[in-house]
């Protein structure tokens, strides 16, 4: 039987009875859920010295460390999403020599024999498991990782990606003055109290589970001691053994309840949880630090990895737009909608609502009275200039816009 199962009478699949084996199973989802892949979700397990239940060959449950293989399987596996299924592997033939050799290997889920939903309960519902094997998918579609913050100047390398197929997307800047800063604006304050609820709630599940091991740990140690008390104390190295796993069970629970006190410390319950006021105060000082010019480039990529998960982009042809969807740290997401640079344009060139504004009042205007109606609104060359008669004489021709003509 799969960890996390056991079948009765009539050959059904059941839940473990165990209430550790069924929160343990339920955490691995919980936290992907949280966290996005299953390489992530083995380190958060790993870093708080949560174990995972495995089965020998003969069906016993015991307790080690997990490791990627565990993690994957229990998160792919469609028993945990209630559904019953057949036929996943085939046995292949190859010679060597002349001496046959089988092996066994996974078959596309489209050719299983059999898969039936809802077949029995799932740690799961079928809809939540497969919403988790597409994002398994996705993530294992071959793309350039982030990596470590390097010294380059994109901010937003390995952040950025294609929101119809999943595939990360190269980053390339030109011009100057862009706004990155503003992801400590109001949005980003909300993704931060919700990143620190959900840290808060991380923390809690890590000292329920290792309550749930401290609670097994005390039962098998005093297991261990009723084995010694009942053992001939003649027999000493039967009494020697015992007294020896009576020890270790001891001690593991020792260990289990300093652990437990260390994270319990960690959580500081006497601190009041932060206030928006504390983020956004904290988001003002942030300003000083990134304009800085001794401000190193890797710091500002940390800052900006640290609020934001991911960037997803699509391309609005017909509405000459790029939609961006911001995924911040704790699961506000944020929409926007950027103008696309159109075939033809580049950074220096005078946007296409000046030209218009030109082309309108060059009817009725001489070419200066146009420059100083520019600069009064505050618009500018696409270099960043301000408007002259040249300049809006260039412009005319550039673009074949006839000159006023006073009437005579």
């Amino acid at each position: 039987m799969p960890v996390g199962y056991v079948k009765t009478e009539d050959q059904r699949l059941e839940k473990d009875p165990d209430r550790r084996v069924q929160e343990a199973i339920a955490l691995v989802f919980r936290t992907f859920t949280a966290l996005g892949t299953v390489r992530q979700t083995l380190w958060w397990f790993l870093e708080h010295g949560v174990e995972l239940p495995v089965h020998t060959p003969r069906g016993a449950t015991y307790w080690r460390r997990p490791s990627y293989r565990t993690v994957y399987r229990l998160l792919t596996s469609p028993v945990y999403g209630g559904a019953y299924a057949y036929g996943k592997t085939e046995q292949r033939v190859h010679y060597e020599h002349g001496t046959p050799h089988r092996s066994s290997h996974r078959k596309p889920r489209e050719q299983w024999l059999t898969l039936i939903p809802h077949a029995h309960e799932g740690y799961v519902s079928w809809e939540e498991f497969e919403h988790i094997r597409q994002a398994i998918t996705a993530n294992n579609l071959r793309a350039s990782e982030v990596g470590a913050p390097k010294r380059g100047a994109a901010l937003l390398a390995g952040l950025l990606r294609c929101r119809r197929c999943g595939r990360k997307l190269t980053v390339r800047y030109t011009g100057n003055g862009h706004d990155v800063l503003r992801v400590v604006q109001p949005a980003a304050v909300e993704a931060a109290l919700m990143a620190h609820e959900q840290e808060a709630h991380q923390q809690d599940e890590v000292v329920e589970a290792l309550r749930r091991d401290l609670e097994a740990a005390r039962y098998a140690a005093q297991r261990a001691q009723r084995q010694y008390d009942a053992t001939d104390p003649e027999n000493r190295l039967v009494a020697g053994e015992l007294e020896q796993r009576w020890n270790r069970a001891l001690a593991h629970v020792a260990d289990l309840e300093t652990r437990i006190a260390h994270h319990t410390a960690g959580l500081g319950p006497e601190q009041s949880p932060p206030t928006r006021e504390a983020f956004a105060e904290l988001a003002t000082r942030l300003e000083a630090v990134w304009h800085d010019s001794g401000t190193d480039v890797r710091l500002k990529k940390r800052i900006v990895r640290t609020l934001l998960q991911e960037v997803l982009v699509d391309v609005d042809s017909t509405g000459g737009t790029i939609n961006l969807v911001l995924r911040w740290a704790g699961g506000v997401h944020t929409e926007l909608r950027v103008p696309r640079r159109r075939r033809g344009q580049h950074r220096g060139q005078t946007p296409p609502t000046i030209v218009d504004a030109v082309a309108s009042r060059a009817r009725i205007c001489p070419d200066k009275l146009i420059a100083g109606i520019l600069n009064r609104n505050g618009l500018q060359t696409g270099q960043g200039n301000r408007w002259t008669q040249e300049r809006v004489t260039a412009l005319r021709s550039h673009y074949r816009i006839a000159c006023y003509a006073p009437r005579g």
